[in-house]
């Protein structure tokens, strides 16, 4: 009997040391998965789907100050006219890449990013408006004013450069982001002035082309610029989900604000891929 004891009492030890060397899934455990290394360099390739939203209000107010600089018509406050040019939003989508360094303390994750995204991004606005003076201006004219105004803004390009915090859990790494963006526009802006004027209200306010005709003059300004550099700021979260080894899936959301001569918001969601080295 004694011998028997003995000889349980070993094989349960054995067994205990051997149960202790299993996986824990084979030991049935239900905690979490272990946390995936996410320390290292990463790069990867994106899609996405944004929408723009453009502020075109007061964005050709200085040309027309320019333009009717010293100009008679200014006594009709022709400058301070509201041309409502008014915000604009389009949709459009786009491809790009991002590229970063991760540091991983546990379960908390910081890093550094670059996201780049090609598209088309932008929205345009025109106005006009007219107005015939009460009593004859300091020239002795009655006037007749026209004031037609555009303005329009493409971005194509854009890169943020972010830094970003996260906590793992398993294969799953939510992330929150902050930075700075830069973007590649092309911008027109256009303002022109008819002006009509005679000795008389009716004389000011005749065709130029037919009747006894009033003077008439048509003041204009332009200004395009082309892959023109303007910079923001960029704020949104994400998630990146570890599939095998490095490689990893990415969903986001980005918000982008360009404070360039047109105010433009750009949000984004995007799906990516990538690879972490």
């Amino acid at each position: 009997m004694r011998r028997f004891l003995l000889a349980a009492a070993m094989f349960t030890i054995v067994t205990c040391a051997q149960a202790a060397d299993m996986p824990d899934y084979l030991r049935g455990s239900v905690g979490p998965a272990p946390t995936v290394n996410w320390r290292g360099f990463y790069l990867g390739g994106q899609a996405g789907y944004g929408s723009s939203d453009e502020n075109l209000t007061g964005s050709n107010t200085t040309m027309l100050n320019a333009l009717l600089d010293h100009n008679v018509i200014q006594e009709m406050g022709v400058a301070n006219w509201n041309l409502g040019l008014g915000k604009d939003s389009a949709r459009a989508p786009g491809y790009g890449a991002f590229a970063g360094y991760n540091w991983q303390w546990d379960d908390v994750v910081a890093g550094l990013e670059m996201s780049y995204l090609h598209g088309s991004f932008g929205g345009k606005s025109s106005a006009s408006k007219e107005l015939v003076s009460g009593t004859a201006l300091s020239d002795g004219n009655f006037h007749d004013v026209a004031v037609t105004s555009s303005s329009a803004i493409e971005i194509t390009d854009f890169a943020t450069f972010r830094a970003r915090a996260g906590y793992a859990y398993g294969s799953f790494l939510p992330y929150a982001f902050a930075g700075f963006a830069l973007g590649n526009a092309n911008i027109t802006r256009n303002v022109t002035v008819h002006d009509h004027y005679a000795p008389t209200s009716a004389g000011a306010a005749a065709s130029c082309s037919g009747g006894p005709p009033p003077t008439c003059a048509t003041l204009s300004a332009d200004d395009a610029v082309h892959n023109h550099l303007i910079y923001g700021y960029t704020a949104g979260l994400g998630i990146d989900i570890n599939l095998i080894g490095g490689l990893f899936m990415r969903a986001e959301w980005e918000y982008v604000r360009f404070t360039a001569a047109i105010d433009t918001n750009i949000n984004t969601v995007r799906a990516g891929l990538g690879y972490k080295f």
